[in-house]
């Protein structure tokens, strides 16, 4: 029990930093509809001036490490729960009926950034390893994806840390973007936006996000439940990826590093699906006509206010957790490829979704 406490004291000051800026960014955006804009909805959403705040204030002045534990645990398990507590706005229909659409596409996109990789790579002079860092945190699932692999492939450190800061940098940037982008091109459809946020963006954190911004700014929780269960599709792929990469990079060697399937699973996915459950059993057991309906309504409503603040939260601390400076050091040509990486899953996604979408979407 004593541990326990310590370590909640420990938390407590980078959480509370954390919701603090949620709740000031909250504050900005009702201001800036209100008294500014004369509208009802800021054209700023509260997510990305958590964002962009915590850029901010984490490249001004250098956060404590006493402060950075509540930060990182934010990141980590505050966004997990977020991304769990998305699942009560989902039915089983909507589940099964945007999965078995976005699977073909995450498919496509994760085999077409690896044919990409393996060609620049004879073009761009940078490791082996640092391109299938680069090539499983863009494909699959963003920095989660590049440290469960490095151990298999044996990458070192520094390409490690040059793999995440690439991924930080084009996902901040696909976040901040797309969700504008994808309405102007898909011109308001809603499944095919968020079909295209959870493919073309690394970061579970970056798609939720995006999600958010989109659902916020353009009334559409449609495409923030599209693109968070693509996503999390997407994670899963962690399970094939990591055995497969083990396996190309080994394959010349007498020996393979060992990897451990379950420690590699994301497991908040299962959280996700079992908030899916409890919302579909909640409806059926309380029925329009029953006298606990109002409350379940109710309670409903609070668990997706949480969820939207929880994500927002954890926002705020990826945001004063980046640090500029570091990415300048970085050098360009692992950049390069990035981009190009970036840039291609998001055409890919695109020429998919405008392609398919002439069938069945």
């Amino acid at each position: 029990m004593p541990n326990k406490l310590n370590y909640l004291k420990k938390i407590f000051p980078g959480v509370s930093l954390a919701l603090i800026f949620y709740l000031f960014s909250h504050g900005i955006n009702n201001v800036l509809a209100i008294e500014v804009f004369g509208t009802e909805k800021s054209p700023i959403s509260t997510v990305l001036i958590a964002i962009i705040l915590g850029i901010i204030m984490g490249n001004a002045f250098t956060p404590r490490p006493g402060m950075m534990v509540g930060l990182d645990f934010t990141q980590q398990h505050i966004l997990k729960l977020g991304i769990i507590f998305l699942g009560i706005r989902l039915s089983f229909e909507e589940f099964i009926k945007f999965g078995s659409i976005a699977l073909p596409l995450i498919i496509t996109c994760i085999v077409g950034v690896l044919i990409l990789i393996k060609l620049l790579i004879k073009k761009v002079s940078i490791s082996s390893k640092m391109s299938y860092l680069i090539a499983i945190g863009t494909s699959v699932c963003g920095a989660t994806a590049i440290v469960a692999t490095a151990p298999v492939i044996k990458a070192k450190k520094t390409e490690v840390a040059y793999a995440i800061a690439n991924i930080t940098l084009f996902g901040v940037i696909a976040m901040l973007v797309y969700p504008y982008f994808a309405e102007w091109f898909f011109n308001e459809n809603n499944l095919k936006a968020g079909l295209f946020l959870g493919t073309s963006i690394h970061e579970t954190s970056q798609v939720a996000a995006a999600g958010l911004i989109y659902d916020q700014q353009f009334n559409s929780p449609e495409t923030l439940n599209v693109a968070t269960v693509t996503k999390l599709i997407r994670n899963t792929f962690l399970v094939i990826m990591i055995p497969l990469f083990a396996f190309l990079y080994n394959r010349g060697e007498a020996k393979n590093e060992k990897y451990s399937i379950i420690s590699i699973f994301p497991y908040f996915v299962l959280g996700f699906i079992g908030m899916i459950i409890v919302r579909n059993l909640g409806d059926q057991f309380f029925s329009i006509g029953n006298d606990k309906h109002f409350l379940w309504i109710n309670l409903i409503e609070y668990l997706k206010i949480l969820a939207t603040t929880f994500l927002t939260m954890a926002m705020a601390a990826v945001g004063i957790s980046i640090n500029l400076s570091e990415l300048k050091s970085m050098g360009y040509k692992p950049f390069i490829v990035g981009l190009i990486a970036a840039m291609t899953v998001g055409f890919i996604s695109l020429i998919y979704i405008e392609t398919i979408s002439k069938f069945f979407i």
